[in-house]
């Protein structure tokens, strides 16, 4: 995991105001509500005591777990956490995160001590108390150190992980275990609401203040990285595939925002058509010589793009949009366009090779991922078009159970200037990259920069044959035999004995007999993610 201050810019700076703002005025309302004894504070704070001292009191199960939380999430218990987490923080120099973690402990646990000091409140009452605490009341301490440490942990979740579930998860569990913290305090009968309301804000409010204040304006300073090519003027055109994209407005605005945000200028805008699905946009935006050129759309919108950029030393950035991504998901570009943004705007360049590929019946093309001759083209012609707008990638797999008792083709495949070697394969793959949809290693040795090409070479001899070649596939084992080879060049000749499908970057292109594929090295420049020993 790495982190990336970037991911915390929020698509709306006025979020980062409402995060301070909002917990600050209901921590002052409360200040002031209790210092002047408001009768309606008041009433609904000795109400909610005597309804939940009524709930817990019934149960000794119930108190034994509140101690429990009470013992967890104490502030000894966040502090050695956060404490290690700055740790992490400052060996990978993020000093600034750091710096703001032992600070938000600090204030948020100094302060609250100070804040009790000062209202000296006395705690509920009860005939038999469920648990005995000395101190005072306002605020809670455990709700205050809960609403600093979830923050935390919520921005540190966000600035290591990209957009999307995983994420979203997280921010909901810590969410809870913050309300259910300062719940705690209430069941347990040793503080008021109005004292976990309290708490829990003035715990987020200082610690999205420091935020502010020691962090988040280092967000806006995109990699030094980002400028190393072109005419330094920060001049982009975005090649957009408006039926990928959805809202082409929409799109506009996200894509204006985070360029600003990252210094660059208003960019030029391109849309693609169904007779030109990138081509010509590219070379009018050549023309206007920008200094990064934006795909946004599928497979075929990308590689459109970079067969005109290729060569001319003009940066790609990618924003994926298809099913497929198989390009981005190689280069770790991430698949969420918040996320891809970041690295269009502030991320790397990275030379990679770009392949051609030539047929029997004439044809020259390109390709960036991958091409194949058998079974892998009749799984990207038998995709039901309506059942992957759905489901996305998992309708190759659909389609490949389909395509699974493809008959065995006899092939022979020459590398460089070697002799031919004989096959009897179900599929043949050429591959510039090594892993498919889902991070299935197909080609696990292929670098997109090595200058070579890896070719793959299957053939199961029954149906149960497949499950061992899965296992060796997914498991990333170095053999080879009979069932599964694999070869490496720079140029590869592939000649079957009779007509078969064709696929190009997933998309089928037609029967044939021969391919021959060559490499061009290191001919693309790709923006990328900044690698960690670059940051």
């Amino acid at each position: 995991m790495s982190f990336d201050l970037r991911r915390a810019e929020p698509g709306r700076p006025s979020v980062i105001t409402w995060l301070v703002a909002v917990p600050s005025v209901v921590f002052a309302f409360l200040v002031v509500a209790v210092a002047t004894e408001t009768s309606a504070v008041m009433r609904l704070d000795l109400d909610v005591a005597a309804r939940a001292y009524d709930v817990t009191s019934r149960s000794d199960g119930f108190v034994s777990f509140l101690e429990a939380v009470a013992l967890v999430f104490g502030n000894i218990s966040c502090a050695v956490v956060l404490a290690l987490v700055a740790v992490y923080a400052f060996v990978r120099r993020e000093r600034a995160v750091a710096l703001w973690i032992v600070l938000s402990a600090t204030a948020a646990i100094g302060g609250n001590a100070l804040l009790k000091l000062a209202f000296t409140r006395t705690r509920p009452s009860f005939d038999e108390p469920l648990y005995e605490i000395g101190g005072y009341s306002f605020p809670s301490g455990h709700s205050a150190g809960a609403g600093m440490f979830f923050t935390v942990a919520i921005l540190v979740a966000i600035i290591l992980t990209g957009r999307g579930w995983r994420r979203r998860v997280l921010i909901t569990v810590f969410v809870v275990l913050a309300l259910g913290v300062g719940a705690s305090r209430v069941f347990l009968g040793v503080h008021y609401l109005s004292d976990v309301v309290a708490g829990l804000s003035f715990g987020m409010a200082v610690t999205m203040g420091l935020w502010v204040l020691v962090v988040s304006s280092r967000t806006r300073l995109p990699h030094e990285l980002a400028v190393i090519t072109g005419t330094g003027r920060k001049r982009a055109a975005v090649v957009i595939n408006p039926s990928k994209v959805g809202d082409v407005e929409e799109f506009k605005a996200r894509v204006r925002a985070v360029a600003e945000i990252s210094g660059w200028n208003e960019p030029l805008w391109y849309e693609t058509t169904v007779e030109d699905p990138g081509h010509g946009q590219a070379t009018a935006a050549l023309h206007e010589e920008v200094d990064l050129i934006v795909a946004a759309g599928g497979d075929g919108t990308v590689l459109a793009v970079c067969e005109e950029v290729a060569r001319t030393g003009t940066a790609v950035g990618i924003l994926p949009h298809g099913t497929g991504n198989l390009l981005a998901r190689n280069l770790g570009i991430p698949l969420n366009t918040r996320d891809a943004l970041d690295v269009v705007f502030g991320g790397q360049d990275r030379a990679i090779d770009l392949s051609t590929l030539e047929t029997d019946s004439g044809t020259s093309t390109t390709f960036l991922v991958m091409a194949g001759l058998g079974m892998d083209a009749a799984i990207m012609t038998g995709v039901n078009d309506q059942l992957k707008s759905k489901v996305g990638w998992l309708a190759y797999f659909v389609s490949g159970v389909k395509a699974a008792r493809f008959p065995a083709m006899k092939v022979k495949i020459k590398v460089d200037d070697g002799e031919y070697k004989k096959f009897r394969a179900r599929t043949v793959v050429v591959g510039n990259v090594g892993f498919l949809q889902g991070g299935i290693p197909l080609l696990p040795d292929a670098q997109i920069d090595d200058g070579k090409l890896d070719v793959v070479v299957i053939a199961p001899k029954r149906f149960i044959g497949w499950l061992a070649i899965i296992v060796r596939v997914v498991g990333r084992q170095k053999r080879t035999n009979e069932r599964l080879d694999r070869l490496t060049g720079s140029t590869i000749v592939i000649k079957a004995e009779k007509a078969m499908p064709m696929q190009l970057d997933g998309d089928p292109v037609g029967e044939g007999r021969e391919i021959r594929a060559n490499v061009q090295p290191g001919v693309l420049l790709v923006r990328v993610p900044v690698s960690p020993a670059a940051a």
